[in-house]
């Protein structure tokens, strides 16, 4: 995958209604200090479109990039320790719900979990709530470098573990800061989008 253009075409707010995309769509989902923001800068080879913020929490819309004017990336509200009302996060939560259940492009979801912990509460609610809304989530363990290379499978098996996903589910380690695992990523969403082609065709 080469990344030729990328554009924040669409940005929803709570009371907002979804667009009417006709190209296909990855979300991302995670907690709010997972790395969502750098994970999407990296993917899309750009420094700060995403805004990368020492708050967790600022992002409290519905992004969606246009990409190579061929697929979405949609940047859903981090959940978790946001230092915000309960009221709002309730908000998000629903904004978040809307989204998995309505989006008729969706594709694919990628959960961000930190590579470094047992996943938390929150995580274990996101990803059994995706999966009972008939997705099959990719885990993408951010942060890959903060632990040694050698680390990686035993924290993988303990994220899968934690989560309970099956045994041929994907988790996809990740830096942000070496950019390691990227083309991974890359590739399972080519796969996805060839995939997309003949459904696309025949409509």
């Amino acid at each position: 995958m080469v990344i030729k253009k990328v554009n924040l075409e669409t940005v929803i707010g709570i009371t907002s209604k979804l667009p009417q995309n006709d190209k296909p769509e990855f979300a991302f989902a995670g907690k709010s200090n997972v790395g969502k923001s750098s994970l999407i800068n990296g993917l899309m080879n750009r420094k700060h479109l995403a805004r990368v913020s020492q708050e967790p929490g600022k992002t409290q819309t519905i992004n969606y990039y246009n990409i190579n004017d061929e697929f979405y990336l949609v940047d859903l509200p981090g959940y978790g320790f946001a230092k915000v009302p309960e009221s709002v996060k309730k908000q998000w939560g629903k904004m978040i719900e809307n989204y998995l259940n309505k989006s008729r492009m969706l594709k694919q979801v990628f959960l961000l979990i930190d590579i470094r912990h047992e996943p938390s509460a929150n995580d274990k609610l996101m990803y059994e709530w995706i999966v009972a809304n008939g997705a099959d989530p990719i885990i993408i363990a951010t942060k890959s470098d903060k632990i040694k290379p050698s680390q990686h499978e035993k924290h993988i098996k303990m994220i899968k573990d934690t989560l309970g996903m099956p045994e041929d589910g994907i988790v996809l380690p990740f830096s942000a800061q070496s950019k390691a695992g990227r083309e991974e990523i890359y590739e399972v969403m080519d796969q996805i989008l060839e995939a997309c082609k003949p459904e696309e065709s025949e409509e």
